[in-house]
């Protein structure tokens, strides 16, 4: 996965300043939260600050294609405004909100094995399937033409850059083989972003031993 991973030139021409630290996880043992990620999750919250000036840049981006970034937050403003009540979901998805939270940075998990193709980030033409569950039943929705959205080859897997993620590629108890993205955009610091990978690094080893991780800097000033 790691060079399947593309951002799209009309993205880059929308905040040339974007870079993403992909993460690529291989061997996970995932499993139901527990007292060590709910740990790393109550960690985080006693760090948490909800006026990081990286928040006030994702607005921006918002803004900038069209999204209104009060009523669809970006994911690092949602977390760090429940950073002290944030569920536990899983072993893995702790550990990366976690860290989403300590270092005031969006960050997606997907599983690998569900994706198809390659991952790119691109502006949406509207028509692109996004997998959703509306009232306990699956169901089809579709951002709106413009929108910065991750997709693979069956559809969208992430609206509003990193807004909502689709459920066919979330990480769940079984996922063996999942990836990461982690986001910037300007004045976040590039060594900031690298020590954040390193502290998810940590937490994965910590769950399983024996994941391989590899990673992969794409874009940036």
């Amino acid at each position: 996965m790691l060079d399947r991973v593309s951002v799209d030139e009309a993205v880059r021409e929308l905040r040339p300043d974007f870079a993403v630290l992909v993460v690529v996880a291989e061997g996970l043992a995932n499993g139901p939260g527990d007292h060590v990620s709910e740990g790393w999750l109550a960690d985080a919250a006693a760090k948490a600050d909800a006026d990081d000036p990286h928040v006030g840049a994702w607005h921006d981006a918002y803004r900038a294609f069209g999204a209104k970034p009060k009523r669809t937050r970006p994911s690092v403003d949602a977390l760090l405004r429940r950073a002290g009540s944030l569920p536990s979901i899983n072993r893995v998805v702790d550990a990366y909100n976690a860290v989403s939270v300590e270092y005031a940075l969006p960050i997606g998990g997907e599983d690998l094995d569900a994706y198809q193709g390659a991952a790119r980030l691109v502006r949406a033409t509207g028509d692109e399937p996004f997998d959703v569950v509306v009232e306990g039943e699956p169901a089809v929705d579709h951002p709106d033409p413009g929108e910065v959205v991750w997709r693979d080859d069956a559809g969208v897997t992430c609206r509003r850059w990193n807004w909502r993620q689709c459920v066919r590629t979330r990480l769940t108890e079984t996922t063996k083989n999942g990836f990461f993205l982690l986001e910037r955009l300007e004045p976040y610091p590039m060594e900031r972003l690298a020590e954040a990978g390193e502290r998810l690094t940590e937490r994965l080893r910590e769950i399983a031993p024996d994941v391989r991780v590899t990673s992969r800097l794409v874009g940036g000033p």
